[in-house]
């Protein structure tokens, strides 16, 4: 897909924080941020998938960016945000710990994610960006989730 001429090369991200570290998502994959609801969990599920919310009448799976990450789950409290984005023709919810910041950058200002290992991790990145000295890892949605939504789906009637 093209952009409009004079936008050519700007991108512009939603940053948030997940305990020190910043990432970044495309602002148009961006739906909704709403505060933390408690989740209906689904059996036989990986425990990065918190559970299901009732969005006005739109089951949306809630999956944990810490645990998924990191190995850990976040202690959701009211402090905690959900993202919701759209990922291919699904919505899911992303639990964060704050939104920090709209950002917008230019496409020669994203680096490529250095290849010290090879680690799953990594390969959900698809660039780093400074922004006022802090670094923000550009997260691939659809390499992070596409293989949990094809294989863990969540289709639960309202």
């Amino acid at each position: 897909m093209q952009s409009p001429a004079g936008t050519d090369g700007v991108q512009q991200f939603i940053s948030f924080t997940i305990g020190d570290e910043e990432y970044g998502v495309d602002i148009m994959a961006i739906r909704e941020i709403k505060g933390w609801t408690a989740t209906t969990e689904l059996p036989n599920t990986p425990t990065y998938l918190r559970g299901v919310i009732n969005l006005r009448g739109a089951i949306i799976p809630i999956f944990d960016l810490r645990a998924r990450f990191e190995g850990r789950l976040t202690e959701a409290s009211a402090r905690h945000v959900i993202i919701v984005v759209a990922v291919s023709d699904r919505v899911i919810g992303i639990l964060v710990d704050a939104v920090a910041d709209i950002i917008t950058v230019s496409s020669a200002d994203i680096q490529p994610v250095p290849e010290l290992e090879r680690n799953e991790h990594a390969s959900f990145l698809t660039g780093l960006v400074t922004v006022d000295g802090r670094m923000v890892a550009l997260l691939d949605l659809h390499h992070l989730f596409d293989l949990d939504l094809a294989s863990h789906a969540t289709g639960v009637a309202a």
